[in-house]
């Protein structure tokens, strides 16, 4: 109507959370975890499916944060801006990351193994971000008048789910390294850490303020089961049953990638 003033606003940025997040981003494309690779057109499809399993990773944080949070698509969503500027899950992101690299790599014909050296910075990273979560009450603990309790706006005593979470990603960061210089579980670091993140944020859900929609259980437990169990079949084929080019590859490996 003429005369009528159109009103927008953006989303609050909330600086505590979006600087560790931008850490944590930083740090993933700055570390040089493809050095070991000097083949230039394998570096070339190495960084191609980073991009696809990155975009893969975005889209299965959105997709699972609804699922978890609102249980769309089976429950509907009532403010879509809110949402779309809001809200993320690591499990979904750890999940459809997974796949979509998995997917991309025979249509690429990328034949060499799982990049241990990323499955080694991907819980640093992710330890970091969650210092945002930490510092600005998202996914936070359940009341608790333990010891360890933290406070926010609403004067509630909980537990600090997101430092539990912080703590155990920074182990799951040095195990791989240790794993990594003992040559063991070559090509499988990242499923292990799969698997145990899986377990961990199964138990962990239990302390956290997660919507319980479908059942006793949260969504995000049900998915962390499926991560558990998808860590696992992976562990399993790679640990046991490696393709004769990894086996090659293990067997030779270029001199950087220790």
């Amino acid at each position: 109507m003429p005369g009528e003033t159109l009103h927008t606003s953006l989303p609050d940025i909330y600086l505590l959370y979006v600087i560790p997040i931008l850490v944590a981003l930083l740090l993933g494309v700055l570390f040089p975890v493809a050095r070991h690779i000097r083949d230039t057109s394998q570096r070339r499809q190495y960084y191609l499916i980073q991009v696809i399993m990155l975009l893969s990773a975005i889209i299965g944080a959105k997709l699972v944060f609804l699922f978890g949070e609102y249980g769309w698509p089976i429950r509907g969503v009532d403010d879509w801006v809110e949402v779309l500027y809001t809200g993320r899950s690591i499990v979904g992101a750890l999940i459809f990351g997974l796949l979509g690299a998995e997917l991309a790599k025979p249509l690429l014909n990328y034949s060499l193994p799982p990049n241990d050296r990323f499955a080694a910075l991907l819980p640093f990273t992710i330890a970091i971000g969650r210092v945002g979560c930490l510092l600005s009450g998202c996914c936070r603990g359940v009341p608790s008048d333990g010891p360890l309790a933290i406070h926010y706006s609403d004067g509630i005593a909980r537990h600090p789910a997101q430092v539990y979470e912080i703590i155990f990603h920074l182990m799951a960061g040095i195990a791989a390294i240790l794993l990594i210089r003992q040559q063991r579980f070559r090509g499988s670091v990242f499923s292990l850490y799969l698997l145990s993140y899986g377990v961990f944020r199964f138990l962990s859900e239990f302390i956290r303020e997660t919507p319980r929609i479908f059942g006793p259980l949260s969504s995000y437990q049900w998915l962390s089961l499926f991560m558990a169990v998808l860590g696992t079949g992976f562990l399993v084929k790679r640990t046991y049953f490696p393709s004769e080019k990894w086996k090659a590859y293990f067997a030779d490996p270029p001199a950087s990638a220790a």
